[in-house]
């Protein structure tokens, strides 16, 4: 039997040694390893007549340091129970032949059949160590399977045919070393290994828990969805009918692999296992299976998952949760990722100030705002502080414009403050987006009170800050204000924009003073701005409509072609068709008259 022989080697291994007191641990570690020389109680086993004669029973290493022999008395069998002993002087040990013999006669003995209830006693303390991998099998077992690296095709029968014809003695070193070798397709490692744990030279190979692992290992590195799946339904084989063997880290890079391959809802079926393997669940098996579900957008079973890593408590390391909040955030789950925000604030965990930057974006989003995500996003800004606060610039101003979506413009002037006071120190966005919102809402007061606020920090009004103002004013039909601010923007700016004149001629039109209207179209080349056929179209529409003014109408029409522009059919037609129903009127009233 292979047992045997392996400690017959080890027996012979002994011969070797140098007998000097130097030597005494090497070769007390050898005879250990045998058990049936390893201490000085247990040597007793030898004095077995089936080992050796009574006669010539001897005792290794006698604690009596005065007792010595010869080699004389050892081959006469005088003094038989001492065999070698230290010196009075202790310089060295005298073992003599009686070494030769015990050796020999222990070879002899290991060398047969093992049947004696002693050395089988003696055999399975030996067999608890590392097995013995014959290196001559294991390379054929790998030339085998790396013939067919990458060939998936091939029916896999044949494998397990020609790995039968091998007639190889496996044990669980071996299968772990084969399934630890690089550069093997992962589909052959499977069939490699359900042959392993299905044959033995006749005996059933059990699964262990090591060699499991390094299936997997080996099995999730390669990214190929058939293989995946193929080690998914050998690990739900194995989990029915040994889930001792499974672990949480095998499920969690199963989830991993498919979440890098794009399947959600496999990696979901993984989660959902855990508790059916007896395996339990930790921070990891939640981020991944978030982490693939987000990557197909499967949005509700997310919220599912994330609800449940939360009330488990189980969160993982600070940079895993930000990309956590990342996924929620573009699903538009920012409600979950802020749940997700305070849970790891809580527990002193802080995620990447960039995840933390785009929840607060995500709250204030101007598609989905509402003013409860606002004011969440108003509250995480407080726990800026310090030099994090001086460079939040672009988040403090994101908030202001959420609060003013929401029409909450107190709450915006607030913060404003509070950024004037404390830092990060508002700029001209921040400046505009409340001038804007104020503007819109009619409360110009506050509006004209924000921007000189502005002046007196320094900073210069631009041009969208005026014009904003000029909407609000022209919108409620105070076109002297308007004006008012239309003369400073011309003092302040050297160049205006399409959408000051835009709005001014606007606000002229629609209380009828079209002279006005006209001046300012002509005026705008002045400041930078080229008036484009859609400003000359909406200005010739109102006098036509409103004022039935075709005269001031050809005029423009005139003055759009001397600068090359042209004027589309409709507006033309309207033209011609308020300068035919005036002549109409007239030529009624004329006849009118005669009569």
């Amino acid at each position: 039997m292979w047992r045997s022989r392996v400690i017959a080697r080890r027996v012979r291994s002994i011969r070797g040694f140098s007998h000097s007191k130097s030597d005494f641990p090497q070769l007390h570690s050898q005879v250990h390893n045998l058990q049936t020389l390893a201490s000085y109680r247990h040597l007793e086993n030898f004095r077995s007549k089936d080992l050796f004669p009574q006669s010539n029973a001897i005792r290794f290493f006698s604690s009596s340091s005065t007792d010595s022999v010869t080699d004389a008395e050892v081959s006469t069998g005088n003094n038989s129970d001492v065999i070698g002993a230290e010196n009075e002087n202790n310089d060295s040990f005298s073992f003599g032949e009686m070494w030769k013999d015990g050796i020999n006669e222990a070879n002899s003995v290991l060398e047969m059949d093992v049947s004696d209830s002693e050395i089988k006693e003696s055999i399975e303390v030996v067999n608890e160590e590392t097995h013995e991998v014959d290196m001559d099998e294991l390379q054929r077992v790998l030339s085998l399977l790396k013939i067919r690296d990458g060939d998936s095709d091939v029916i896999t029968v044949s494998l397990e045919s020609k790995l039968d014809d091998m007639n190889l003695n496996l044990n669980k070193e071996f299968v772990v070393r084969v399934l630890e070798t690089p550069h093997i397709h992962g589909e052959n490692l499977i069939a490699f290994f359900k042959w392993a744990t299905g044959v033995n030279n006749g005996e059933v190979f059990s699964v262990t828990t090591r060699s499991l692992d390094a299936l997997v290992k080996a099995v999730c590195k390669e990214l190929k969805k058939k293989v995946a799946y193929s080690l998914w339904d050998l690990i739900k084989d194995l989990g029915v009918k040994e889930n001792n063997v499974l672990t949480t880290e095998m499920l969690n890079s199963l989830i991993s692999v498919f979440s890098r391959l794009g399947k959600g809802m496999a990696g979901f079926e993984v989660f959902n296992k855990f508790e059916d393997f007896s395996c339990p669940t930790n921070a990891n098996s939640y981020y991944f299976t978030i982490e693939a579900l987000c990557r197909r957008s499967i949005f509700d079973r997310v919220g599912l998952v994330c609800e449940r890593m939360l009330s488990e408590d189980k969160l993982p390391e600070a940079g895993k949760l930000g990309s956590i909040i990342s996924y929620l955030c573009k699903a538009g789950m920012v409600k979950e990722a802020h749940s997700v925000y305070l849970s790891a604030k809580e527990k002193q965990k802080f995620p990447p100030q960039p995840s933390v930057n785009f929840l607060i974006t995500s709250l204030c989003d101007r598609k989905k705002v509402d003013s409860d995500s606002v004011h969440l996003a108003l509250k995480m800004l407080d726990d800026f502080n310090g030099e994090k606060q001086k460079h939040a610039i672009k988040q403090f101003s994101c908030v202001i414009q959420g609060l003013c979506r929401v029409n909450d413009f107190e709450g915006a002037k607030t913060l404003l403050s509070k950024m004037i006071d404390e830092g990060p120190p508002p700029g001209n966005a921040a400046f505009n987006t409340i001038i804007n919102g104020l503007s819109k809402s009619g409360n110009m007061e506050e509006a004209i009170k924000t921007m000189r606020i502005m002046e007196g920090r320094g900073l210069k009004p631009d041009v969208f800050a005026y014009s904003v103002i000029m909407s609000g004013y022209a919108k409620g039909g105070e076109m002297e204000a308007a004006e008012k601010m239309l003369v400073e923007a011309k003092k302040s700016h050297c160049k205006l924009t399409p959408v000051t004149y835009h709005t001014m001629i606007r606000g002229y039109c629609k209380l009828e003073k079209f002279g006005k209207a006209v001046k300012l179209l002509n005026e705008m080349e002045s400041y930078g701005v080229r008036a484009n056929s859609d400003e000359y179209g909406k200005l010739i529409q109102s006098v036509c409509l409103k004022a039935a003014n075709w005269r001031m109408g050809e005029k423009l029409m005139e003055e759009m072609e001397r600068k090359g522009l042209h004027l589309n059919g409709i507006t033309k037609s309207l033209v011609r068709a308020v300068k035919e129903l005036e002549e109409e009127a007239k030529g009624t009233e004329n006849v009118s008259v005669e009569t």
